[in-house]
């Protein structure tokens, strides 16, 4: 509704939403063979990103199609954020296999419906969607700590790949893959992330004062 001022009503602005398509994600497809014929304008999820903001926190929300890529079951692209900002997620309709890693560890965590997880700092990341539905989640993420793609890129993905029969294949362009560990989603939030107040997020804008051991986070 537009207002005598010419201004939209806050509630009823429409939220701007990007997509990410299939020719972005080339380098961290695993199947090759696939993508030589496959549709490069294919949309394989959706963000919305600002959704709220609040004292330089920013609430997104990633909507991941149900699709396979070639053998691979489709996946976000994979990023990290600059210095040693974390990132909470929350999922909010379907499942969702999240992939971490580090130098020394990769892990995976199987999160349904309300299952919370954090990303700890200088972990790069994926959602994964193996399901015959969409896979909806939302995050809070210190404003300023953008999204680091190119080190996943050069290495055509992270260490590992989830193929059809969920079958973890290693990536053969990394010379030393730690074992994958399996970890359960974050036990210690029960209420809805969007409704966490600023002291509940405060290890997002201040992860010096907290430690993040497998996403189990501790105030120092």
């Amino acid at each position: 509704m537009i207002l005598k001022n010419g201004t939209l009503k806050q509630k009823e602005k429409k939220m701007k939403q990007s997509t990410r398509y299939l020719n972005e994600m080339d380098d961290v497809i695993y199947d090759k063979e696939w993508l030589k014929t496959a549709n490069k304008d294919l949309e394989l999820y959706y963000m919305q990103r600002g959704v709220e903001k609040k004292h330089n926190l920013r609430y997104d929300i990633t909507i991941l199609k149900p699709l396979m890529l070639g053998k691979e079951y489709n996946k976000t692209a994979g990023h990290k954020h600059p210095s040693n900002y974390p990132e909470l997620y929350e999922v909010l309709e379907g499942q969702v296999i999240f992939l971490l890693q580090n130098d020394k560890h990769v892990y995976t965590i199987n999160a349904k419906k309300t299952d919370k997880v954090i990303i700890p700092p200088n972990y790069e990341h994926i959602m994964i969607n193996t399901t015959e539905n969409e896979a909806k989640t939302c995050n809070w993420i210190y404003e300023f700590g953008n999204n680091i793609y190119d080190s996943i890129k050069q290495k055509k993905g992270l260490a590992y790949y989830l193929i059809k029969n969920n079958q973890w294949i290693k990536n053969p362009n990394y010379t030393d893959i730690p074992e994958l560990e399996i970890i359960e989603p974050n036990k210690d939030f029960s209420k809805p992330i969007k409704e966490f107040n600023l002291q509940e997020l405060d290890f997002l804008k201040n992860p010096e004062n907290y430690t993040f051991d497998k996403g189990i986070l501790k105030k120092i």
